[in-house]
């Protein structure tokens, strides 16, 4: 069948075999999420369909450090959505504090925020509201970090890169209870996971190593590093050691340059 259908069975996924060193983050969500990518996949080609009830208020929460931007999500919303209650914050206490204060029916969130990284924000969000779709709305490269952010948790992930209606369209299918993916991010997941389709090195890093990659590509040294993500130097030595292993490479330098190259940082 289709390589749509293959996924929506889940039997492309599971076909054939794989070592252990081969088996990168991306198998294991779509062995779990392939309806949604489905889904997805074909929403993302139609064009937007406002089925969202327009007399009803939807509660969005943005959380960006840029003012400028908030001001115009919510202008791009406001749009399609003419019942349209935003509530914005700039960092990880402000969005808390938000979500416990009031009920919202969907979270966008930037990536990169004041004080800690929005993957770690992500996470504390998905505790503390697990049933609350989040959308990834970010300036990095959603290729390389689409994965990562799926598997914490999020509903979607859109870079800013696309057209303002593209916003839209994510929020629509995530109100359905569907993944987003925009059609070049899931053109690239839809190869990955065909018979004999090589994964980026870093996909292979495990959610901390991943982390520790983005922080050390950041400039932050070992110790800051460790202070950050509450652990000792050691732990974050040999998690160094193993990133280096995994991407092949030998020096922090060569770690910080691929950051850069693969727009990780």
């Amino acid at each position: 069948g289709s390589l749509e259908n293959l996924l929506v069975q889940g039997s492309l996924v599971s076909s054939y075999p794989m070592k252990p060193l081969e088996k990168p983050m991306v198998f294991e969500f779509f062995c779990d999420s392939a309806k949604k990518l489905h889904k997805a996949f074909a929403g993302s080609r139609s064009s937007l369909a406002s089925d969202f009830p327009r007399k009803k208020t939807l509660s969005v929460l943005i959380t960006e450090d840029h003012a400028s931007t908030r001001v115009g999500i919510r202008q791009i919303l406001k749009a399609d959505f003419p019942r349209l209650r935003c509530g914005e914050a700039f960092d990880r206490a402000t969005t808390l504090a938000l979500l416990e204060n009031r009920k919202w029916d969907l979270l966008i969130l930037d990536i990169t925020l004041p004080g800690r990284c929005g993957m770690d924000v992500l996470r504390e969000v998905k505790q503390l509201r697990p049933e609350l779709p989040v959308l990834i709305y970010s300036a990095h490269c959603e290729e390389e970090f689409a994965v990562h952010v799926l598997r914490a948790g999020a509903a979607g992930f859109l870079s800013k890169e696309h057209a303002p209606e593209k916003l839209c369209q994510a929020v629509q299918q995530i109100l359905r209870g569907n993944t987003f993916f925009s059609q070049s991010l899931s053109r690239r997941l839809a190869r990955i996971v065909q018979p004999g389709a090589a994964a980026m090195p870093h996909e292979l890093l495990s959610r901390r190593e991943f982390e520790v990659l983005r922080l050390i590509a950041a400039g932050n040294a070992v110790k800051q590093v460790a202070a950050e993500l509450g652990v000792s130097l050691g732990t974050i030595s040999t998690y160094r050691a193993r990133i280096l292993k995994k991407l092949g490479l030998d020096s922090t330098y060569a770690l910080i340059q691929y950051a850069l190259r693969e727009r990780l940082a």
